[in-house]
């Protein structure tokens, strides 16, 4: 049993991605396993999915070993066929090849992810029941000491500009990195209350499910 702060962990949001690389195959395994003649990746690389698999598509993935030909997705467990059906899940990844550090964060916290559930009563019950469906959409929100010369004002404004999602890296001091995939918000507008730093927020719209990598 252990117990963390997050004090000392740090934020950043892709600034760059390599052009897109097709993959011809994809595994149904405890760890997929991904075929692309040539990839050029390398063990340690953030991507982005593209998949026929909507369990997988537009999730950030870290890339666990790589051959010339193969790479396989760290953590990534596709053996149910039922969810991941054999051969439709083709498609692309792009590498994050830069980060903009997003500093100054004296807040973050989210919203959504609650188990949604369906109410039901046979008719000749008095009781209800209930059983999960989907969790509600999540978001997170990241608060920060004004400061518009940092190099994170221009990339989050470009992010809420162009409207197309970002990996979000958040690097854990306890060890451990969690990755995102994100639209992001941003609001540079400061706020103004008198004895209290002027702070500006930026809200991400997540629109896969992340990953939490233990180091």
């Amino acid at each position: 049993m252990s117990v963390f702060l997050p004090n000392g962990s740090t934020v950043a949001i892709a600034g760059s991605y390599d052009t897109a690389i097709d993959f011809t195959a994809i595994t149904n395994a405890a760890e997929a396993v991904v075929s692309a003649v040539a990839h050029g990746l390398t063990a340690g690389d953030f991507i982005e999915v593209t998949s026929g698999w909507a369990r997988l598509t537009n999730r950030v993935v870290r890339v666990k070993s790589a051959l010339t030909d193969s790479f396989v997705l760290e953590s990534v467990n596709t053996v149910n066929e039922a969810r991941f059906i054999a051969g439709a899940g083709v498609g692309s990844v792009r590498k994050v090849l830069s980060w903009t550090a997003v500093n100054q964060v004296t807040d973050s916290s989210k919203s959504g992810g609650e188990q949604q559930n369906a109410t039901y009563s046979f008719l000749e019950e008095d009781d209800e029941h209930q059983i999960p469906t989907s969790k509600s959409a999540l978001s997170f929100t990241l608060t920060m000491a004004d400061d518009p010369s940092l190099p994170h004002n221009a990339a989050l404004l470009e992010a809420d500009d162009d409207k197309i999602p970002r990996a979000v890296r958040v690097n854990l001091a306890s060890g451990g990195v969690i990755v995102y995939n994100a639209f992001a918000s941003f609001d540079n507008v400061p706020t103004m209350t008198k004895n209290n730093i002027m702070a500006v927020t930026a809200v991400f719209a997540v629109v896969a499910k992340f990953i939490r990598y233990a180091a």
